[in-house]
């Protein structure tokens, strides 16, 4: 603020504070402001949605039940809404790094919608006896239980809104690029050294696979997010609401969301475990594992153009050097790959978090919604981005792909039955001593005719997965 700023002055239990009049916010974002200038990391939209949905299905309960007006539900209602639809985001301006527990963000919360509310009644900013961020927005409820309810749906928001769309997407153009492949064989390697032959399709087909399965596990991991410790209050004994309150907002919420939402059996459990998240987080972090595997298996197939394997085209989608003309790099790769093991790095953290409560509170909740969200959406943009920028437009170099196939001293493999394992890797040494093909040295070693050779070392057959 400068000296001619218009502010509006508001108390708390410490004293008086100078508020800018354009303000949202009140003075307990403030001091927040002013105690944690650690990170400049603002809350994700995606978190903040998550507030706001609650503090509207707060409010609605709360009218009903008569706990507070329905004037000021209405326009506590009101309020939330203009939020959701991408009004006052810059009012929400505490770090992530903040006050245990994540009073500051909720505090920020809660006097964003009471003032907006009292601008929607013809009040004031700052007339908190007409609408309260604590007695009315916040009424019935606790920090402690709203905290822990808001990391639960902002995660269901995240994997909702990018992460499984963007792994459906995945698997679809893994489909297409299987059967696009399916005909095209290729030296396998294993240890990085030749194996018997694949099928490129077949490797697309894998990948396809493995994310479907990992698909699966964070669908079945979120249902833990949709059991909601809301109505536990301070230390999940529900003080200070309503008896009718914890169905309710709940069965609002699930309303909102469309969502099977329930409350949590026992909410003292609900409030202290992070289990739900620590779960979740983990089913991300083994997606990120794989997903980074799969981005050094595309880097290595496209290693080149002269001296790697150059197996397939990547897409280029940005010069890549600023020496070297010509040249492109599997950018979006690599890009992948920075994204997983940040992500990894966030699940340690959560870990950490999860057993860092005491008694009926966690203190580290600010941090585990921030990396958890993150680490969700995160993941999605990765994944959307790999998927439209990479995967979709990967070319096949068919004839190197015959090249490696056929040269692979592993086909070697297929001759075990027939002419016995001492045998075929005598084969295989004089094969790459003297230069000689193993179908020139079985012939002329006479171990097996010409026909039953060819129908051996049939690539097609070889590559073909059994029993599939």
């Amino acid at each position: 603020m400068t000296d001619h700023t218009p502010v509006r002055i508001e108390t708390d239990s410490m004293g008086d504070r100078s508020i800018p009049a354009s303000a949202y916010y009140g003075i307990q974002t403030l001091r927040a402001t002013e105690n944690f200038p650690i990170s400049g990391l603002k809350p994700l939209p995606t978190y903040v949605d998550a507030c706001v949905l609650i503090k509207k299905a707060t409010a609605i309960a709360n009218g009903e039940l008569g706990c507070i007006s329905q004037e000021l539900s209405d326009a506590i209602v009101k309020a939330a809404d203009e939020v959701l639809q991408g009004q006052l985001r810059d009012q929400f301006v505490v770090d992530v790094y903040q006050a245990g527990a994540g009073t500051s963000h909720h505090m920020n919360v809660n006097e964003v919608l009471a003032n907006r509310a009292l601008e929607l009644l013809g009040e004031e900013k700052g007339n908190y006896k007409r609408v309260s961020p604590n007695d009315h927005v916040n009424y019935g409820q606790s920090t402690n239980d709203v905290i822990p309810t808001a990391i639960r749906i902002g995660g269901l928001l995240a994997l909702e809104h990018t992460l499984y769309p963007a792994l459906e997407g995945a698997i679809a153009t893994l489909d297409a690029k299987a059967n696009e492949f399916q005909d095209v064989v290729k030296s396998g390697r294993t240890h990085l050294q030749d194996a018997v032959p694949v099928r490129v399709g077949e490797g697309f087909r894998a990948w396809q696979v493995i994310l479907q399965d990992h698909l699966q596990r964070i669908r079945t991991a979120a249902q833990d997010l949709l059991l909601l410790g809301l109505g536990g209050s301070a230390t999940g004994t529900g003080l200070n609401t309503h008896p009718q309150y914890r169905q309710r907002v709940a069965a609002i919420l699930a309303e909102l969301m469309n969502k099977p939402i329930a409350p949590a059996p026992h909410p003292m459990a609900a409030m202290q475990s992070m289990a739900p998240f620590v779960h979740v987080s983990g089913t991300i972090r083994n997606l990120a594992q794989d997903m980074a595997k799969i981005s050094h298996d595309l880097r290595l197939l496209d290693s080149g153009p002269k001296t790697g394997f150059k197996e397939i085209q990547l897409p280029a989608v940005q010069p890549g050097s600023s020496i070297m003309p010509g040249k492109y790099n599997p950018v979006m790769a690599e890009m992948t790959s920075m994204v997983c093991f940040q992500v990894m790095g966030y699940d340690s953290a959560i870990a950490l978090c999860g057993q860092a409560g005491q008694l009926e509170l966690n203190v580290m909740m600010p941090l585990i919604a921030y990396n958890l969200i993150h680490s969700i959406e995160l993941m999605g943009n990765t994944v959307q981005a790999l998927t439209e920028k990479c995967i979709a437009g990967i070319t096949v170099n068919r004839d190197r792909c015959q090249a490696y196939a056929e040269g692979s001293l592993a086909l070697v493999t297929a001759l075990n039955p027939h002419i016995g394992y001492l045998n075929a890797a005598a084969i295989a040494k004089e094969s790459l001593e003297t230069g000689k093909s193993l179908r020139q040295l079985v012939l002329e070693k006479g171990l097996m005719d010409e026909a039953t050779l060819a129908t051996v070392l049939d690539l097609q057959a070889m590559s073909r997965i059994q029993g599939m």
